[in-house]
């Protein structure tokens, strides 16, 4: 059974890399590019991973993975964190927000599938 993943991002040329790069590796995306519709849409698509950026607009990543966390349905979904918020502390605040994993900004492709492995061969 192919796995889904939600793809969060407001950049469209991120998030057009990130969505090619998971369907070359045969998962099934659907793509948010606002914070707001990203919850309804995940309760909809019902994904195995979420990947979401954390600077989005209207509702913040952190905010949207505390919404995420809150929900029975869909807060055993990993959720990984892909944000040019590289500074101190930043990826301890966003594991300690309920993300199960981190990658920063500018993304390298290795990493950033392997990071998607992992999550969808644990979860």
């Amino acid at each position: 059974m192919t796995k889904r993943v939600l793809v969060v991002e407001d950049n469209e040329l991120n998030l057009k890399l990130f969505c090619d790069l998971l369907k070359v590796h045969g998962y099934e995306t659907d793509a948010v590019r606002d914070g707001r519709d990203a919850y309804g849409r995940a309760r909809a698509f019902g994904p195995d991973l979420i990947i979401t950026d954390i600077q989005l607009p209207h509702v913040n990543g952190m905010e949207l993975i505390a919404e995420l966390r809150a929900d029975e349905q869909l807060a055993p979904v990993p959720i990984m964190a892909v944000t040019a918020y590289a500074g101190m502390g930043d990826e301890a605040r966003i594991r300690a927000a309920g993300a199960n994993a981190y990658v920063s900004k500018p993304i390298s492709v290795m990493r950033f599938m392997d990071v998607v492995t992992g999550l969808l061969t644990a979860a």
